[in-house]
């Protein structure tokens, strides 16, 4: 899988660089963290690497399907992560791998990945949500430039700062409202450059970006933001369905709603279609939802 000949910003060339896994020995990889100052490993990270570790062991002709992970451990972004393939099954139309990602030596996540050959049979899928299109809404700039004023100093930090992924907002206000709403929300993304035409690294990038926003669409519901002190939120798990083929640096549609938290655990669902409203994609996450007993929030 290759990182070379595309047009990227900064930050997707760091994304591509980090998804090209030095091979130590067969099965065997190593993969690096950003060093932006994040105190643990971005989730969406991990997916991605331990995506590409497997699809290093497989044919080309055939694509990951589904991969169900668990996160075990915070990972440490300072230390390099050495990621495990185990060959599991290769079958006449399916291939099954378990992926276990490991510092420090202990294992900090686990993966199974099922890879299928092409085939045709039956098709149909859910109807797209009716949302304005990524032109009509306004980019992460404009966002910042219009709402500079009304934002903590650490909210709008992060979203002035350069990343891989572009993304577009249905409704920004949900991240400067404490109104309680339905835990609904809806997000177009999009590789933030040209990709190679490479299908895995798509799927790569695409399990890279699922992870963002999806777990806090909870505390919506609760007029909470994931920036406050007051809230901790952890992924515990992730699944995702790979239903079609896409390509992740065109815009897609990240559909998401939460129905259920109970128990300090938050489970989220995401639905991901391309613009002439084709189901490519699925996601879904539990994960850690607690109240912290500081009453310090954001205003």
């Amino acid at each position: 899988m290759s990182a070379k000949k595309t047009e990227k910003t900064s930050a997707l060339a760091s994304l591509l660089s980090i998804l090209d896994l030095e091979q130590l020995e067969q099965n065997l990889f190593r993969g690096q963290s950003p060093q932006e100052g994040w105190q643990r490993v971005y989730g969406g990270q991990v997916l991605g690497q331990a995506l590409v570790a497997a699809g290093r062991t497989v044919s080309e002709e055939r694509t990951a399907h589904s991969m169900h992970g668990y996160f075990l451990l915070p990972g440490d972004p300072t230390h390099p992560i050495i990621y495990e393939v185990e060959r599991i099954r290769d079958g006449s139309s399916f291939t099954t791998r378990r992926v276990k990602a490991i510092q420090h030596g202990r294992a900090i996540f686990s993966m199974s990945v099922s890879f299928h050959k092409q085939e045709t049979s039956f098709e149909h899928h859910r109807e797209m949500p009716k949302v304005p299109p990524p032109e009509e809404l306004p980019n992460e700039h404009e966002l910042m430039k219009r709402l500079v004023g009304s934002l903590p100093d650490n909210i709008r930090s992060y979203w002035e700062r350069e990343r891989p992924i572009e993304m577009r907002f249905v409704d920004f206000s949900r991240y400067i409202s404490r109104e309680k709403a339905p835990p609904v929300q809806y997000v177009w993304m999009r590789a933030n450059g040209r990709l190679p035409d490479d299908p895995k690294l798509h799927q790569c990038v695409l399990a890279y970006a699922s992870d963002f926003t999806l777990l806090d669409t909870a505390l919506i519901a609760h007029g909470k933001l994931l920036f406050d002190r007051d809230v901790q939120l952890a992924s515990l798990d992730h699944a995702l369905w790979l239903h079609r083929p896409f390509r992740a640096d065109e815009w897609l549609l990240y559909a998401q709603d939460s129905p259920s938290a109970y128990g300090a655990r938050g489970f989220c669902r995401g639905s991901i279609y391309t613009r002439d409203g084709v189901l490519v994609a699925s996601a879904a996450q539990e994960g850690l939802v607690r109240q912290r007993t500081t009453a310090y929030v954001l205003s």
